[in-house]
């Protein structure tokens, strides 16, 4: 979450009126995030999250993103719910940009997580995936392996004002991704994005899941990588096993992974290290001045690259 776009309050009660929420009491911009502008909204008839979509996000991708998590709602996944307007529509234009209301999520996401959030994390993750095998819309992975290097062609010559050396090291891994990514693994509708501010837990437990617009269709354990690079990982940049135990356990314990998937882990979690260091490269170099975002440091992710590369098998991650 973040804010590109500002609004008006007068634009906002216009925008309001078609819906039956009540009066707004009050609102306000979320900083946190990088890719859409947020704004928490409280009206006569609860807390609502109206979501203007930004460049970055096609607006053709919009239905498989809302449509989605109501499929998984009715699965029983706890997520956020676009919310109807009286005519049904639940996409509207605010400011330029397509909009919706979101309803809002109550939780808090772990700033430290522990081996039992892990684990939860594990499970909601396979039970999205076995939820979403039924979903009929599907939307192809815009970055996954074949989007990495235009990406890194807009960052590439200025890599090396990051740390001396990068643009080279960044070249030899995207050779090596290129060459060795799977293909034919189990797949389905991923999250793609199940970092831990995207989790909310309430007493321990985990309450929900926020922020599916990176959802798409792609293998299983690359969400599963993902998630490891995002849970397991000390903010010295070591990797705790005991997380990465817990969390694969937890995904097993509802979906097994395949000896293939498993074989294939290290790879993936080296590609999605790349991945969101790619993303963050990009947003460190081009985020507009002004903007109300927390930019996130994507050497913290070249910390991650660095170990996948001498990883030899998923027991490395706590598999077994």
């Amino acid at each position: 979450m973040a804010v590109y776009t500002d609004i008006t309050e007068a634009e906002l009660r216009e925008y309001l009126e078609p819906y039956d929420l009540g009066a707004l009491l009050s609102y306000k911009g979320i900083a946190e995030g990088v890719e859409n502008s947020n704004f928490l909204m409280h009206t006569e008839t609860g807390s609502y999250i109206l979501t203007l979509y930004e460049k970055r996000v096609d607006r053709k991708d919009l239905p498989f993103f809302l449509g989605l998590m109501e499929h998984l709602a009715s699965n029983g996944l706890t997520c956020p719910l676009p919310v109807h307007r009286r005519d049904g529509v639940v996409l509207g234009e605010l400011a330029g940009r397509p909009a919706a209301v979101i309803t809002f999520l109550e939780g808090m996401w772990p700033r430290r997580p522990t081996p039992d959030h892990c684990r939860a994390v594990g499970e909601v993750a396979a039970n999205l995936h076995l939820y979403g095998r039924d979903f009929e819309r599907s939307r192809q992975n815009a970055l996954s392996v074949r989007a990495w290097r235009p990406l890194w062609d807009q960052c590439a010559a200025r890599a090396d004002e990051v740390e001396a050396g990068l643009s080279a090291e960044v070249e030899a891994d995207l050779d090596h991704l290129e060459t060795n990514w799977p293909d034919g693994l189990p797949s389905g509708v991923i999250h793609a994005d199940l970092f831990p501010d995207n989790v909310f837990f309430l007493a321990e437990k985990l309450s929900g899941v926020i922020d599916f617009y990176f959802a798409c269709n792609d293998l299983f354990a690359y969400d599963v990588a993902v998630c490891l690079n995002a849970w397991c990982f000390e903010r010295d940049g070591a990797f705790n096993a005991t997380k990465g135990m817990a969390l694969l356990s937890g995904y097993q314990s509802v979906r097994p992974m395949s000896a293939v998937e498993a074989d294939a882990l290290p790879v993936l979690a080296h590609g999605a290290a790349l991945r969101f260091f790619l993303t963050r490269l990009y947003d460190w170099l081009n985020v507009p001045d002004g903007a109300m975002v927390v930019k996130k440091d994507p050497m913290e992710y070249l910390r991650y690259m660095r170990f996948h590369r001498n990883v030899d098998n998923a027991a490395e991650y706590g598999l077994r």
